[in-house]
């Protein structure tokens, strides 16, 4: 796909999209998430191909999030809507969508996380990077409205610099190429020599970082349900999210780029995580293990109700 701008990019995926449909002719299909990718709903619609949107009716009310744009126009046009918690159903129904087009079926963030738990369990990534357990902060920040603003990563950097100040442990950056670049353009950056900026690790080294830092410091929109499921201390570097079921279950602060709000919830997350020996309260929604067999079988048995509804009928 071609990155030199935000509509080529845009561009090419409806045309490269519309080219693969028109030669696969696919039944159904399913999208997952929001970011520009899923756009190829667009090409799917036009020609007359159900569409199920999986992690349908997240809303963070926030349009610096260019997710949020993404996911509204993907929610609108899909055929059937996916969701994960129950408060993306009530967006999507307060947006006039009919009910009978929604269907709640989880994250599947629980089953993923199952299935890989021995791999993730046995990575070597600790010791790789000389690192103890407790004694090291994970951070992830990478999200468009954060680190292209030069203001907000500046603010990001300054949060760095005093967690290494105040805690003289290691933090550990997982850079994304879109941070790298932003940081390189950053004029007179001074970072403290316990931050590592490090390359973007794979999925069973990330996750087995952060269930073994003091604390996960990121932006992700899946720490939530990661930080949740997998009980380990974690603060959202975001002003606005899509998942308050986490917030309502108190697995999760939101923080901004406030230095000292950070630090404090840094703190205030570390003394529940020792008060309770690690246990956090799952949100509902994030303990139903079954998605993937629930989304199998909403497309095997609506996609041809689909079709009937958009007046598309099997030939004889």
């Amino acid at each position: 796909v071609d990155v030199s701008s935000l509509e080529a990019s845009v561009g090419d995926i409806i045309r490269k999209s519309g080219e693969l449909l028109r030669k696969e002719k696919p039944d159904a299909l399913l999208v997952l998430g929001d970011t520009n990718s899923c756009l190829s709903a667009y090409m799917a619609k036009r020609l007359h191909i159900p569409v199920f949107h999986m992690e349908a009716g997240n809303r963070c009310f926030d349009f610096n999030v260019p997710e949020e744009i993404n996911r509204r126009i993907i929610d609108h046009i899909a055929d059937f809507n996916l969701v994960y918690t129950e408060h993306a159903r009530r967006h999507l129904i307060s947006e006039g969508l009919p009910h009978r087009r929604i269907y709640l079926t989880g994250s599947p963030m629980r089953e993923v996380l199952h299935y890989y738990m021995h791999k993730i369990e046995q990575s070597a990534v600790l010791g790789e990077l000389n690192l103890k357990p407790r004694e090291y902060f994970i951070i992830s920040v990478h999200r468009e409205e954060n680190v292209d603003h030069p203001a907000n990563l500046q603010k990001i950097l300054n949060i760095l610099n005093r967690l290494a100040e105040e805690y003289r442990l290691p933090v550990i950056v997982s850079t994304h190429p879109r941070t790298r670049k932003r940081l390189e353009d950053l004029p007179g950056m001074k970072t403290d020599p316990l931050i590592q900026f490090l390359k973007p690790f794979g999925f069973i080294d990330y996750v087995h970082l952060q269930m073994k830092a003091l604390c996960t410091v990121s932006d992700s929109g899946t720490i939530s349900e990661e930080s949740s499921i997998l009980n380990f201390p974690a603060i959202s570097l975001r002003q606005s999210m899509e998942r308050p079921e986490a917030q309502d279950a108190g697995t999760i602060i939101l923080t901004g780029f406030d230095l000292q709000r950070v630090i404090d919830s840094i703190k205030l997350v570390l003394r529940e995580f020792e008060q309770t020996g690690g246990y956090k309260k799952i949100a509902d929604d994030y303990m139903i293990d079954n998605t993937s067999w629930r989304v199998v079988k909403l497309i095997s048995g609506n996609t041809g109700l689909s079709n009937i509804w958009n007046g598309i009928h099997p030939k004889n």
